[in-house]
């Protein structure tokens, strides 16, 4: 009976130690979740700051007198292309012949 009794005191010992360890490890992982959650709170809240400042910056009445001041204007219908092929046209040297003068002139400079 005595051997009992020691057995299961020994017992109770050793379950109180791990449950111990147990509630220790916890408590540190808590912590740790919870310094993560403010982390991820904080993260949220400079994105959302960073977006209201893209937003005030990116507005066309903010920029275009910024742009006028340095000299830019709006693009007019001569640069814009209406469409893809005009695009390649006025890149690619071929065709239209005005590019391919100026690309023989460059080849005359060498």
């Amino acid at each position: 009976m005595r051997i009992v009794i020691l057995g299961a005191l020994a017992l109770t010992l050793a379950s109180a130690f791990l449950l111990y360890g147990s509630n220790y490890d916890t408590r540190l992982l808590e912590a740790r979740v919870q310094a993560q959650e403010r982390e991820i709170e904080e993260a949220r809240g400079d994105i959302a700051v960073l977006k209201a400042e893209r937003a005030h910056l990116g507005r066309p009445d903010r920029i275009e007198p910024l742009a006028r001041a340095q000299g830019l204007a709006p693009a007019t219908e001569r640069q814009l292309a209406s469409g893809p092929n005009e695009a390649l046209a006025r890149v690619l040297p071929g065709k239209d012949g005005a590019n391919s003068q100026a690309g023989a002139q460059a080849g005359k400079g060498n």
